[in-house]
């Protein structure tokens, strides 16, 4: 132990994920989780010299801070240096979604440090200007950084000398938390938001559930990819596993995390996940952050109802997907939605049929299924066309 004063030891985080996959209630608890921990730190005449949501992880749906190297201390004169970076990568973010609709995951995901004060301040109109904390934290900010952006002049020097204070950085601290609590962004409605109360959904509920339930057996991690409301996840929490319930409408997303937080359901991770355009490696080399698939390896992946979207709406070849399942070397349970259906009917009203992929036929699943999994287990939907599997990968 020569040189180290002490070591850390803290409960792992199940599965690592990136603001860009959380939606707008996510990424506004973990901005006033870090908002908390700074208030904290600023009382023991600490501060955090960083400020991003990277550094905020979550076990379900509880925000954990995980970064402690960004704690230092605060120097008599010093400023809040991570102030900038909250703007960038927390508020506006969330105020460009509460503000303008604009969905802020595309932004963050194509640049890691975020959106710049003057990038913000162009997207809004001028009656956007008098809107809570735009003239302060947004036009004012884009207006120092032209200032200063090719200046050589020591800013950090200057506000020392002119005696800048801590209670400063808690004044804007508290400004900001009540800021961020002000926001909030509730669309009336969206593509998929209604799906879960679907009388040909609500139907096949039960036998779905019993299926699903008879392929768990030890399952640790899983995936629920398509899960909507988090039925079925939370059918699997209940029975100890824990479960990354994916989806890429952002408002069923929000909606289910703030159930899941209202409930204290700690076993379930609600993440916005478009699997035909899933996040990529993206950061230095490639390596900074890590697609799903190299974050955890699931030991099931359920998807319900989600391959003919994959297929018929997302033009991905029956192939490719089962090509992708197999690669994942987990067991899977899944719903075949042939044609004749009338999801699968949703999805061609405005297509031509030399638009779809001529290999989604049962015939054809069952042959590129064989590629890859030996079938455990297999049941037909009552009242449908719908055939469910139950499948292990091939050794």
């Amino acid at each position: 132990m020569s040189g180290w004063a002490g070591a850390l030891a803290h409960e792992r985080i199940p599965v690592i994920s990136y603001p860009y996959e959380w939606p707008f209630t996510m990424l506004k608890d973990a901005a006033l989780l870090t908002l908390d921990i700074l208030s904290a730190a600023l009382d023991e005449d600490l501060i955090l010299k960083d400020a991003t949501p990277y550094n905020v992880q979550w076990n379900g749906v509880r925000p954990t801070f995980i970064d402690v190297g960004s704690f230092e201390v605060l120097k008599a004169g010093d400023a809040w240096t991570g102030y900038r970076q909250f703007c960038r990568l927390f508020l506006f973010p969330l105020m460009m979604q509460a503000y303008k609709g604009i969905p802020f995951q595309p932004w963050l995901r194509g640049r890691l440090d975020g959106i710049a004060a003057a990038e913000f301040r162009n997207m809004l109109a001028m009656r956007d200007l008098f809107r809570s904390g735009v003239l302060l934290h947004a036009s004012l900010q884009a207006r120092a950084e032209r200032r200063y952006q090719s200046s050589t002049r020591n800013v950090r020097d200057q506000m020392r000398d002119a005696g800048f204070r801590k209670e400063l950085i808690e004044n804007n601290v508290n400004n900001l938390r009540k800021l961020i609590r002000g926001l909030t962004w509730e669309p009336g409605g969206s593509e998929w938001s209604d799906y879960a109360t679907q009388e040909h959904v609500s139907l096949h509920k039960q036998a779905k559930a019993d299926f699903l339930v008879r392929a768990l057996e030890e399952a640790s991690l899983v995936w629920d990819l398509g899960a909507n409301d988090g039925y079925y996840s939370k059918l699997m929490a209940e029975r100890g596993a824990y479960v990354v319930a994916a989806d890429g409408d952002a408002m069923v997303v929000d909606r289910l995390y703030r159930s899941l937080t209202a409930d204290q359901v700690q076993r379930i991770l609600p993440l916005m996940m478009d699997l035909g355009d899933p996040s990529p490696a993206t950061g230095w080399r490639q390596l900074e952050r890590a697609p799903i698939e190299h974050r955890g390896s699931p030991d099931l992946v359920v998807m319900y109802a989600v391959i003919h979207h994959m297929v018929i709406g997302g033009n991905i070849p029956v192939r490719e997907v089962l090509e992708w399942l197999g690669g994942l070397n987990s067991r899977v349970v899944l719903e075949f939605v042939p044609f004749g259906d009338p999801m699968t009917d949703r999805l061609l009203a405005n297509k031509r049929p030399s638009d779809v992929h001529r290999d989604y036929t049962e015939e054809s699943f069952r042959h590129h299924l064989a590629a890859w999994f030996d079938i455990d287990a297999e049941q037909p939907v009552a009242e449908s066309s719908r055939t469910l599997f139950s499948l292990r990968p091939r050794r």
